[in-house]
């Protein structure tokens, strides 16, 4: 099985933009006084489809700010999400739960890609790969407004998170801290590659665990949106190991 990272469309044509954030937030934590880490660790992971609108209004009240908290506070709102949550959630600092608010312009592909990290669908691009037989596709609804007679209806993608690089392509790690344990993490090899044994067989796109930025799909997903001929994005094929 082949894998690759999915990548936006950098074609000029594809002018689309979201100005739009999700509703709440797991904040940051506050950093270790002996090595200035954060405690928690941290994440991309976006949860659209995860509704924290029927928690006590003052609780709502602290999840929409990002600001750093100690960390007691921090476990809180976090056990807060949690029983609201899907099983496969990472529940570190910066995960994003709720729909997408705000505006968009400009012309979108059938997928789209504002970053790296996230990727939402036309509503008709996500049900035919829902109808080809594309695992892992969960969509919510966005509440992004257009200034267009023929907005598009986006539709979130919320994606669960496996993979994990191979270790031939990792630096040395780097010592815990002896006051929190945390030890500093490394940023995205380059190049890198995928541990074989580590891919999810149950999903054909996922976020990867080890650099939650990174989309990630196999053979299956790609030929689906080829076949499909679904644009807005581009396929890096990825060496697995």
């Amino acid at each position: 099985m082949k894998f690759y990272e999915l990548e936006r469309d950098p074609s000029p044509r594809y002018t689309g933009n979201l100005n739009a954030t999700h509703t709440w937030w797991l904040p940051g934590v506050e950093p270790c006084s002996a090595c200035d880490l954060q405690p928690e660790g941290g994440t991309s992971a976006q949860y659209p489809c995860v509704d924290l609108s029927g928690l006590p209004p003052e609780d709502q009240k602290k999840l929409l700010d990002s600001w750093p908290v100690p960390r007691e506070e921090f476990i809180r709102r976090r056990e807060l999400v949690r029983p609201l949550a899907p099983s496969y959630a990472v529940l570190e600092s910066g995960a994003a739960f709720g729909p997408l608010r705000g505006t968009g312009v400009g012309y979108f592909g059938q997928l789209v890609m504002q970053n790296p990290w996230s990727l939402c669908m036309r509503r008709e691009a996500l049900e035919r790969l829902q109808s080809a037989g594309v695992r892992g596709l969960t969509g919510c609804p966005t509440q992004v407004r257009f200034r267009t007679k023929h907005a598009p209806e986006l539709r979130d993608i919320q994606l669960e998170i496996h993979g994990r690089f191979h270790p031939g392509c990792l630096p040395p790690p780097n010592p815990p801290c002896s006051t929190c344990g945390v030890a500093m993490g490394y940023s995205v090899p380059e190049p890198y590659w995928l541990n074989a044994s580590s891919l999810p067989e149950h999903v054909d796109i996922f976020r990867l665990a080890d650099a939650s930025t990174l989309i990630i799909a196999n053979e299956r997903f790609v030929d689906a949106v080829r076949r499909l001929e679904l644009d807005g994005v581009v396929f890096k094929e990825l060496e697995a190991r």
